[in-house]
């Protein structure tokens, strides 16, 4: 018997993760991959191009988040296909995924849990249950942001922002060929070593190559502050800021680390610990 091919596209923002997932895809052989989308923008045009069965779609991407892409396809009536999540959520997410969308890969996914999500969506394909799942991603979005569905529908249709957490539970870092994940509130402080960013968490140092920019902006503010050029500090571990004679600040951790508080940084930091 002939297989039924299904016709995918895979969303990230994160070009390795793209190549990566779209090569473990490929050695199925009825997977058929006919696009890669870098963004929410792209894969709505992409989507309603090539009416694919199946779409990984990360949730956090720049413009249009995972929500908002399926949002748009509905608001365009356009079929929305087999979801499988690609995410960094945590657990309460995860529940929720299980419940409400057809499978979730938690970053980074293995090939066994690939291979699970991939068994699920040919289940679904050999059924009539993609209308059903349709309507289990509206009610997805709703529990995750706590509201109704036309609520939901409303703000996004009017520029109001939906309350989901854009912030990531959970870094995902790589070594070699090992991943390792890190919990973000085990984070203590981070600090530069050239092109590497050293991140010291609760369970030891871990080794990132990422930007002090791109990662400060992937914490949440309320917790993690630029106390330098070469620094950002998790305030929950801050036991006090400490004034020296020259005018230097610096902030002393609860494992007694000391990391300095440049100037055009200190207000940022006072304001952060409420000073």
């Amino acid at each position: 018997m002939t297989k039924q091919m299904i016709k995918t596209i895979v969303v990230d923002d994160e070009p390795l993760a793209r190549r990566g997932l779209r090569a473990r895809l490929e050695r199925h052989s009825d997977i058929q991959v006919l696009a890669e989308c870098q963004n929410g923008l792209e894969a709505v045009s992409s989507i309603s191009q090539h009416r694919p069965d199946l779409v990984f779609l990360d949730i956090q991407m720049p413009g249009l988040n995972g929500f908002q892409v399926i949002h748009k396809l509905r608001e365009l009536k356009q079929p929305i296909p087999m979801i499988v999540f690609v995410t960094a959520y945590d657990s309460y997410a995860i529940k929720a995924f299980d419940v409400h969308a057809l499978d979730y890969l938690l970053k980074p996914a293995d090939d066994e849990r690939l291979g699970a999500a991939l068994d699920k969506v040919r289940e679904y394909t050999s059924t009539a249950h993609q209308d059903e799942q349709s309507q289990r991603l509206v009610s997805l979005v709703a529990e995750l942001t706590g509201d109704d569905c036309e609520e939901i529908l409303r703000k996004l249709a009017n520029g109001e922002p939906v309350e989901t957490n854009p912030y990531p539970d959970v870094l995902a870092i790589k070594d070699g060929s090992e991943v390792t994940r890190v919990n973000v509130q085990d984070i203590q402080w981070i600090d530069a070593a050239g092109d590497y960013m050293c991140v010291h968490a609760l369970d030891g140092m871990h080794i990132m190559r990422k930007t002090m920019k791109e990662l400060e902006q992937e914490l949440n503010p309320q917790f993690f502050v630029r106390v330098h050029r070469s620094a950002i500090a998790n305030i929950r571990f801050v036991k006090k800021l400490v004034s020296h004679i020259s005018g230097e600040y610096h902030l002393i951790l609860q494992n007694d680390t000391e990391l300095k508080v440049s100037r055009s940084h200190r207000d940022k930091v006072k304001a952060a610990m409420k000073m």
